[in-house]
Protein backbone atom coordinates (compact mmCIF):
# COMPACT_ATOMS: atom_id res chain seq x y z
CA UNK A 1 0.00 0.00 0.00
CA UNK A 2 3.01 2.54 0.71
CA UNK A 3 4.39 1.75 -3.06
CA UNK A 4 0.64 2.60 -4.24
CA UNK A 5 0.59 6.34 -2.33
CA UNK A 6 4.52 6.73 -3.74
CA UNK A 7 3.68 5.66 -6.84
CA UNK A 8 0.66 8.84 -6.80
CA UNK A 9 3.17 11.07 -6.09
CA UNK A 10 2.37 11.00 -2.34
CA UNK A 11 5.78 11.36 -0.74
CA UNK A 12 5.67 12.99 3.18
CA UNK A 13 5.98 9.37 5.26
CA UNK A 14 3.60 11.06 8.17
CA UNK A 15 0.80 11.44 4.94
CA UNK A 16 1.06 7.65 4.02
CA UNK A 17 0.94 6.42 7.36
CA UNK A 18 -1.87 8.55 8.39
CA UNK A 19 -3.98 7.35 5.34
CA UNK A 20 -3.05 3.67 5.88
CA UNK A 21 -4.21 4.08 9.40
CA UNK A 22 -7.58 5.49 8.05
CA UNK A 23 -8.06 2.86 5.73
CA UNK A 24 -7.37 0.00 8.70
CA UNK A 25 -9.91 1.19 10.76
CA UNK A 26 -12.58 2.73 8.46
CA UNK A 27 -15.13 0.04 9.83
CA UNK A 28 -16.79 -2.77 7.86
CA UNK A 29 -15.85 -2.82 4.36
CA UNK A 30 -18.39 -2.33 2.38
CA UNK A 31 -18.03 -5.86 0.34
CA UNK A 32 -19.21 -7.33 3.95
CA UNK A 33 -21.70 -4.95 4.90
CA UNK A 34 -25.49 -6.37 4.58
CA UNK A 35 -26.62 -3.08 4.57
CA UNK A 36 -25.12 -2.57 1.39
CA UNK A 37 -24.89 -5.90 0.24
CA UNK A 38 -28.05 -6.97 0.23
CA UNK A 39 -30.08 -3.97 -1.15
CA UNK A 40 -27.19 -4.38 -4.24
CA UNK A 41 -28.30 -8.03 -4.82
CA UNK A 42 -32.06 -7.37 -5.04
CA UNK A 43 -31.13 -3.90 -7.54
CA UNK A 44 -28.99 -6.18 -9.84
CA UNK A 45 -31.80 -8.71 -10.16
CA UNK A 46 -34.08 -5.85 -11.04
CA UNK A 47 -31.62 -4.71 -13.62
CA UNK A 48 -31.53 -8.36 -14.96
CA UNK A 49 -35.42 -8.83 -15.26
CA UNK A 50 -35.72 -5.50 -17.09
CA UNK A 51 -32.65 -6.03 -19.54
CA UNK A 52 -33.90 -9.44 -20.24
CA UNK A 53 -37.59 -7.70 -21.05
CA UNK A 54 -36.04 -5.38 -23.04
CA UNK A 55 -33.73 -7.72 -24.62
CA UNK A 56 -36.97 -9.31 -26.08
CA UNK A 57 -38.31 -6.33 -27.54
CA UNK A 58 -34.86 -5.75 -29.40
CA UNK A 59 -35.29 -8.85 -31.30
CA UNK A 60 -38.75 -8.49 -32.29
CA UNK A 61 -38.15 -4.87 -32.91
CA UNK A 62 -35.00 -5.97 -35.46
CA UNK A 63 -37.08 -8.44 -37.19
CA UNK A 64 -39.55 -5.74 -37.48
CA UNK A 65 -36.78 -3.70 -39.32
CA UNK A 66 -35.78 -6.62 -41.64
CA UNK A 67 -38.96 -7.22 -42.56
CA UNK A 68 -40.13 -3.93 -43.79
CA UNK A 69 -36.32 -3.15 -45.07
CA UNK A 70 -36.78 -6.73 -47.22
CA UNK A 71 -40.09 -5.21 -48.80
CA UNK A 72 -38.61 -2.39 -50.14
CA UNK A 73 -37.84 -1.94 -53.39
CA UNK A 74 -34.06 -0.75 -53.25
CA UNK A 75 -33.70 -3.41 -50.58
CA UNK A 76 -30.78 -5.29 -52.69
CA UNK A 77 -28.86 -2.47 -53.99
CA UNK A 78 -27.99 -0.84 -50.39
CA UNK A 79 -27.93 -4.35 -48.77
CA UNK A 80 -25.03 -5.43 -51.19
CA UNK A 81 -22.62 -2.29 -50.85
CA UNK A 82 -19.93 -3.35 -48.83
CA UNK A 83 -19.77 -3.43 -45.38
CA UNK A 84 -23.50 -2.36 -45.08
CA UNK A 85 -24.98 -5.60 -43.29
CA UNK A 86 -28.63 -5.95 -41.98
CA UNK A 87 -27.85 -2.49 -39.28
CA UNK A 88 -26.28 -0.11 -41.70
CA UNK A 89 -28.04 -0.81 -45.22
CA UNK A 90 -31.75 -0.37 -43.84
CA UNK A 91 -30.50 3.18 -42.51
CA UNK A 92 -28.90 3.87 -45.66
CA UNK A 93 -31.77 3.29 -47.40
CA UNK A 94 -33.69 5.79 -45.38
CA UNK A 95 -31.12 8.46 -45.77
CA UNK A 96 -31.26 8.17 -49.22
CA UNK A 97 -35.32 7.22 -49.76
CA UNK A 98 -37.13 6.26 -52.26
CA UNK A 99 -38.20 10.01 -54.45
CA UNK A 100 -34.95 10.41 -56.83
CA UNK A 101 -36.32 13.36 -57.49
CA UNK A 102 -36.13 15.11 -54.45
CA UNK A 103 -31.81 15.65 -54.68
CA UNK A 104 -31.02 17.17 -58.13
CA UNK A 105 -27.28 16.63 -57.80
CA UNK A 106 -25.55 14.48 -55.44
CA UNK A 107 -23.92 18.15 -53.59
CA UNK A 108 -27.61 18.59 -53.08
CA UNK A 109 -27.98 15.16 -51.15
CA UNK A 110 -24.50 15.37 -49.40
CA UNK A 111 -25.44 18.78 -48.27
CA UNK A 112 -28.77 17.73 -46.71
CA UNK A 113 -27.33 14.30 -44.88
CA UNK A 114 -24.50 16.47 -43.57
CA UNK A 115 -21.34 15.00 -45.15
CA UNK A 116 -20.66 18.31 -47.39
CA UNK A 117 -18.58 20.71 -45.79
CA UNK A 118 -19.77 24.19 -44.79
CA UNK A 119 -17.85 26.82 -46.25
CA UNK A 120 -17.33 30.51 -45.57
CA UNK A 121 -15.60 34.06 -45.95
CA UNK A 122 -15.62 37.24 -44.30
CA UNK A 123 -13.67 39.88 -46.15
CA UNK A 124 -10.26 38.23 -46.80
CA UNK A 125 -10.87 35.13 -44.62
CA UNK A 126 -11.90 32.12 -45.95
CA UNK A 127 -12.84 29.24 -44.06
CA UNK A 128 -14.52 25.22 -43.81
CA UNK A 129 -15.87 24.16 -41.31
CA UNK A 130 -18.04 20.84 -40.18
CA UNK A 131 -21.99 21.31 -41.17
CA UNK A 132 -24.03 21.80 -37.96
CA UNK A 133 -27.87 21.96 -39.41
CA UNK A 134 -28.20 18.44 -40.87
CA UNK A 135 -30.20 15.53 -39.34
CA UNK A 136 -27.27 14.16 -37.34
CA UNK A 137 -28.53 10.50 -37.20
CA UNK A 138 -28.56 9.69 -41.21
CA UNK A 139 -25.40 11.60 -41.22
CA UNK A 140 -23.66 9.41 -38.26
CA UNK A 141 -25.06 6.69 -40.29
CA UNK A 142 -23.26 7.32 -43.27
CA UNK A 143 -20.19 8.17 -41.46
CA UNK A 144 -20.26 4.27 -39.22
CA UNK A 145 -21.17 2.56 -43.31
CA UNK A 146 -17.65 4.54 -44.33
CA UNK A 147 -15.80 3.44 -41.74
CA UNK A 148 -17.20 -0.33 -42.21
CA UNK A 149 -16.51 0.14 -45.66
CA UNK A 150 -12.73 -0.04 -45.89
CA UNK A 151 -12.34 -3.34 -44.12
CA UNK A 152 -14.26 -4.32 -47.11
CA UNK A 153 -13.64 -2.47 -50.39
CA UNK A 154 -10.12 -2.21 -51.59
CA UNK A 155 -10.19 1.36 -52.90
CA UNK A 156 -11.76 3.21 -49.68
CA UNK A 157 -8.63 1.38 -47.43
CA UNK A 158 -6.38 3.10 -50.12
CA UNK A 159 -8.20 6.23 -50.01
CA UNK A 160 -8.16 6.37 -46.15
CA UNK A 161 -4.74 4.79 -45.95
CA UNK A 162 -3.66 8.22 -48.33
CA UNK A 163 -5.77 10.91 -46.71
CA UNK A 164 -4.22 9.58 -42.93
CA UNK A 165 -0.77 10.18 -45.12
CA UNK A 166 -1.85 13.79 -45.59
CA UNK A 167 -2.08 14.44 -41.87
CA UNK A 168 -5.32 14.24 -41.27
CA UNK A 169 -6.93 12.66 -38.94
CA UNK A 170 -9.06 9.60 -38.11
CA UNK A 171 -12.50 11.38 -38.08
CA UNK A 172 -11.28 13.69 -40.87
CA UNK A 173 -10.45 10.84 -43.10
CA UNK A 174 -13.09 9.37 -42.49
CA UNK A 175 -15.66 11.92 -43.05
CA UNK A 176 -13.64 12.60 -46.47
CA UNK A 177 -14.00 8.94 -47.35
CA UNK A 178 -17.80 9.20 -47.17
CA UNK A 179 -18.10 12.39 -49.09
CA UNK A 180 -16.41 10.58 -51.66
CA UNK A 181 -18.98 7.79 -51.16
CA UNK A 182 -21.30 9.88 -50.95
CA UNK A 183 -20.76 10.85 -55.12
CA UNK A 184 -20.44 7.10 -56.00
CA UNK A 185 -23.45 5.93 -54.28
CA UNK A 186 -26.08 9.11 -55.66
CA UNK A 187 -25.10 8.10 -59.17
CA UNK A 188 -25.40 4.80 -58.88
CA UNK A 189 -28.61 5.29 -57.22
CA UNK A 190 -29.96 8.03 -59.53
CA UNK A 191 -29.27 5.56 -62.34
CA UNK A 192 -30.86 2.32 -60.38
CA UNK A 193 -27.36 0.18 -61.20
CA UNK A 194 -26.14 -1.49 -58.04
CA UNK A 195 -22.61 -0.41 -56.83
CA UNK A 196 -20.18 -2.70 -58.44
CA UNK A 197 -16.52 -3.13 -57.11
CA UNK A 198 -15.01 -4.55 -59.77
CA UNK A 199 -16.35 -1.92 -61.93
CA UNK A 200 -14.91 1.08 -59.84
CA UNK A 201 -11.54 -0.52 -59.87
CA UNK A 202 -11.65 -0.50 -63.56
CA UNK A 203 -12.46 3.13 -64.05
CA UNK A 204 -9.80 4.16 -61.73
CA UNK A 205 -6.90 2.35 -63.48
CA UNK A 206 -8.65 3.64 -66.83
CA UNK A 207 -8.38 7.54 -65.17
CA UNK A 208 -5.04 6.51 -63.74
CA UNK A 209 -5.99 7.63 -60.72
CA UNK A 210 -3.56 7.54 -57.65
CA UNK A 211 -5.61 5.29 -56.05
CA UNK A 212 -4.93 2.82 -58.44
CA UNK A 213 -1.20 3.22 -58.26
CA UNK A 214 -1.39 2.68 -54.93
CA UNK A 215 -3.21 -0.90 -55.05
CA UNK A 216 -0.84 -1.96 -57.41
CA UNK A 217 1.91 -1.31 -55.47
CA UNK A 218 -0.01 -3.12 -52.75
CA UNK A 219 -0.72 -6.01 -54.48
CA UNK A 220 2.77 -6.09 -55.73
CA UNK A 221 3.90 -6.01 -51.97
CA UNK A 222 1.51 -8.78 -50.70
CA UNK A 223 2.83 -10.78 -53.20
CA UNK A 224 6.52 -10.20 -52.49
CA UNK A 225 5.64 -11.11 -49.17
CA UNK A 226 3.82 -14.22 -49.59
CA UNK A 227 6.61 -15.28 -52.00
CA UNK A 228 4.38 -15.02 -55.08
CA UNK A 229 1.31 -15.86 -54.24
CA UNK A 230 -1.04 -12.84 -53.23
CA UNK A 231 -3.58 -13.36 -50.66
CA UNK A 232 -5.84 -10.07 -52.25
CA UNK A 233 -6.59 -12.19 -55.80
CA UNK A 234 -9.16 -9.62 -56.28
CA UNK A 235 -7.67 -6.68 -56.60
CA UNK A 236 -4.66 -8.27 -58.41
CA UNK A 237 -6.60 -10.12 -61.03
CA UNK A 238 -8.83 -6.82 -61.65
CA UNK A 239 -5.94 -4.07 -62.12
CA UNK A 240 -4.01 -6.43 -64.23
CA UNK A 241 -6.91 -6.63 -66.36
CA UNK A 242 -7.75 -3.23 -67.02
Amino acid sequence: MTLFFQSHRVIRRSAIERRIHQIQTAGIPLTEDPGIVEPMQWLVQTLVIQLKALLHRLDELNQTIEQLFQSLPDAAFFDALPGAGPHLAPRLLIAFGDDRSRFGSAQAFMSYIGIAPVKEESGKKRWTHWRWSCPKFLRQSFVEWADQSRRHSSWANAFYQQQRRSGKSHPKAIRALAYKWGRILWRCWQDRVPYDEDRYLAALQRKRSPLAVMLVQSAAEVTTSAGGECSNSRVQVTLKDT
